[in-house]
Order: structure tokens, then sequence, then C-alpha cells
């Protein structure tokens, strides 16, 4: 949804805001509850997100600043707590000249554009002490909430971005940040007498059941602020069959990276006039962008046309971009940004935290994407929330190097999206995962044969299994047997 869209929303639900809040008391009682625990009064702080200011308001600041993308909101909640602030801004666009010591972001990361912004723009308002105070809904309640919206328990809201703990984790990592403190809340989050009680102070500490809370929070700090990137030259390799419709678009707008940018087009002979539009744009931009043109023959797959690419790349960095423009080209400086700053090597995209555009992915793919992304998850010891992605960037010098290696897991990744992600698993580079927005294809046909490249997919994932899990358990149970026959002497 569009800013504007978002914020016109909000205006209109601002006037009912607080009669949901107090339909919904228990659930934002324990907000309040939570925000006096950790932000000592008398402090400091900021609300992104601050809606009518009930939350900023409880903990009782010296100075108080609350703004928010909607106008009605924060008319609203300077009417009702004058000795506070309340400005209209946008979490991706702080205009704010200030450091303060605590932040808050509750219920907010659900309904921001771009949260690696978002948590960017966070540096502008924190000191090296500044703590970040984060809530969100835990993603495994989205039914749940959805059912209570219909049946008018909880007031109706947009599709939400719903992000798991470890994906929210890894875009604060991403943009220099380190957790303190993390926990679970509400089991059980409306109010009945006893059962509430019960539920969520003695239920909830069964074994297992902390997972299932509804509310999760983190706190967190800055570790460092925005390293100033460095300039790498970027090659984007853009494997191409019968996708003539796409060509000018991956060309008109794919971003210049770096210190300069080049596209490699491969194209696996393609009948549609993919070429000829190629070279069309080549003859366009001759003197505006640096582009080169290979042919695929045979068509083999795009593991083997993106190899081709990266053979041909003169780029510091390596960058994968499907021509369906599926991931807007729009996004590759997010992901540039991680090995430019040192915070990445690898960087993999996931289209499953976003809300995807309806035809984007079928329900039989997304389900086997989640499927294997737990899988590949296990097998590589580091979380991986979308295999298939094709939106992968690495450095060139670390792709020679899984080049180098590939006979350790064979030649059979008709894709290539697994021989990198394997290659740099065994190389233990710092992966890092980019959410992206996942578009619907606007030209061609989908490639993917679900079925025959799921039984692909399976195959992909006894070989993981094989060479990387049973050979790290061989691996530590040696390091066992040694040291107790170091200790036995």
């Amino acid at each position: 949804m569009d800013k504007n869209d978002l914020a016109a929303k909000f205006d209109t639900m601002a006037p009912v805001r607080d009669a949901w809040k107090r339909k919904n008391r228990y659930y934002y009682s324990e907000l309040e509850r939570i925000g006096a625990r950790l932000v000592p009064p008398c402090k400091s702080v900021l609300e992104i997100g601050c809606g009518t200011g009930d939350l900023l308001n409880s903990v009782r600041p010296e100075r108080g600043v609350g703004i928010d993308l909607s106008r009605g909101m924060v008319d609203l909640a300077q009417e009702k707590f004058p000795h506070l602030e309340f400005r209209q801004g946008d979490a991706e666009a702080l205009a704010l000249d200030e450091k303060f010591d605590y932040v808050i972001m509750s219920d907010l990361i659900g309904f921001l554009s771009d949260i690696r912004q978002a948590f960017t723009e966070l540096h502008k308002v924190c000191r090296p002490d500044t703590q970040i105070i984060i809530t969100q809904y835990n993603y495994l309640w989205e039914p749940i909430l959805k059912l209570g919206e219909r049946l008018g328990l909880k007031m109706s809201q947009q599709h939400q971005n719903w992000l798991g703990f470890p994906d929210l984790k890894n875009l604060l990592s991403l943009t220099g940040f380190e957790i303190s403190h993390e926990e679970l809340r509400l089991l059980f989050p409306k109010k009945v007498p006893l059962l509430s009680t019960l539920m969520n102070e003695y239920v909830v500490k069964l074994p297992g059941l902390r997972h299932l809370c509804l509310l999760e929070v983190l706190q967190a700090h800055p570790v460092s602020p925005p390293r100033k990137p460095k300039d790498y030259s970027c090659s984007i390799i853009i494997p191409t069959r019968n996708e003539a419709g796409n060509i000018e678009g991956c060309v008109e707008r794919t971003p210049e990276l770096g210190s300069w940018t080049e596209l490699i087009f491969v194209d696996g002979e393609s009948t549609d006039g993919t070429v000829e539009k190629i070279r069309e744009m080549m003859a366009r931009y001759e003197n505006k962008r640096a582009i080169k043109f290979i042919p695929q023959f045979p068509a083999v797959g795009k593991g083997d046309a993106v190899r081709k690419g990266f053979d041909a790349a003169s780029g510091d960095i390596l960058m994968i971009l499907d021509s369906d423009l599926t991931v807007p080209p729009e996004d590759l400086p997010k992901f540039y940004a991680p090995l430019a700053e040192g915070t990445a090597e690898f960087v993999n995209g996931s289209r499953l935290v976003y809300p995807m555009e309806k035809e984007a992915m079928r329900l039989l793919n997304i389900i086997a994407n989640k499927l294997f992304s737990y899988a590949f998850t296990w097998l590589l010891e580091q979380r991986i929330t979308d295999t298939l992605c094709g939106t992968k960037v690495l450095f060139q010098k670390d792709y020679k190097r899984i080049e180098a290696g590939r006979a350790f897991f064979g030649d059979f990744d008709p894709f290539g999206d697994f021989d990198l992600l394997f290659g740099a698993s065994r190389l233990n580079l710092k992966i890092a995962e980019m959410p992206v927005r996942y578009r619907a294809r606007t030209y061609g046909d989908i490639k993917i044969d679900r079925f025959r490249h799921g039984w692909l997919l399976l195959k992909m994932t006894v070989i993981a299994f094989r060479k990387l899990k049973l050979a790290r358990w061989r691996e530590r149970i040696g390091r066992k047997l040694a040291m107790s026959k170091a200790r036995e002497r």
C-alpha cells in the first residue's frame, strides 16, 4: 500500500482507535507494563508510530516525542497529552535533529514498506547508549488475528508484514544494532478472570509454549554507526529466455551501483525477439551504460547461464537479477549495502517476508518454498527463509573459491541457487537475508516446472544432508574422540 494511502487509512481510523483499544484493554495494558519495566521514568523518549499517544505517556518521559504517519492520529494524541510533543513523520525518513535515551517502535514493523531503511534511520536519533524497544505480533498468530478482524474483535487493518524473531534480528544486525533482551508475552491475550492469569503466568512456562505467545519484545542498542560504504564495481547477471517484454525495464530500472555497474544478459535460445531487444538496448545506451550480451547454447538452465555471466564479469561484486522483474531492480542497492558496509559476505533475497502481489507465487510454490527453507536452515545451520529467490549477491573473489570447490557437491544444480548457497556455507561466509517485495510477472511465462523441479530439490536436499550435515557430525564426533583420548593420555 502506498504511504499516502496508508496515512489516509489511519486518518479514517483515528476517531475510533481509542475505542478499539478499550475493547482490547488487556493487551494494551500489557504493552504499558512492558514499557514501564523497560523504560525508566524521567528519560527522553521517542515513539515512532505513536498512534494516539497512550504508550508514550505511560512511560512518564521527561521529554517525550511521538511521530506517526497519520495526521489524524497525531492531532488526537496532542489533544490528549499536551505536555508531550507529537509530529507527523515517516519512520523511513526521520526528520529529527535530536538524540534520545529510548526509542519505542510498538506494533509498527508490520506497516513499514522498507524495514531495513527504518532501522537505518534510527541511527539519526541514537547515541551509543540509546535503547531501542520493539514489539510485534508473533507471525504464528496471523490466522487468529485475521479471524478476530472478521468477527469484529480486532480493528481491521491492511495486509501486514509478518516477521519471525530471527528475521527481525537479522535486519537489526545488518543495520548496526545488537540484541540485549528478548521475551515473549501473552499466551492468552484476552481478559478472563483467573484464566488469563493462569495461562499467562503459569501455563506459559511449560516446555515449548512460550514460543506460542502473541507478543514478541526485543530490546536492542547501537553497536556501530552505519559504516561509510566502500566503492565496489558491480556486475549484474540477467539470465533470459523469452523475456523480450522485460528487457527495456531491466536496463532502465536497474540503478548504477558503486564505482561502476555493468549489465550482462545471458540468453538461452529465446524465440520471441529477446536477443534483438537486448541489442537494441546496447545500441541505445552505448555511451551511457556498460551492457554485455552472451548467448547460451545450448540452453541448459539458469544455473549454467549464471555461471557464464559470472565468468564474463569484471566487477568486484556479482549480482543475479531475474529478468522477469518479479524482484524489482530498484531493490539492488539494499543488496549492495551489506557487502559495501562490511556487514555480510553473501546476501540472499527472501520473498516470503513482505506481502506479495496476488498471483506473484502460487500457493503450492509458497508451501514448497517454506518447507525447503526449513530443511536448508537445518542443513546449512544458517537461517535461509527462501532458497529459490533469484537475487543473490556475493564478492567475485568468494565466487572463485566456490567455483574451485564445486566438485565437492557435484554439478547437479540447474537453478544455480544451491550451488551458491552450499558453497557459501562450506566456506563459512557471513550470509545475510534481505527481504524483498515480490511482484507478479507482467510478461512471459514462468520457467519453473513444479513437480519435475520439486524432485530435483529433494535430490539436492539429500546431497546437502550427506555432504554437509553428515560430514559435520563426523567431524564433531572425531573431535570429541580425540579430546577423550587426549584426556586418557
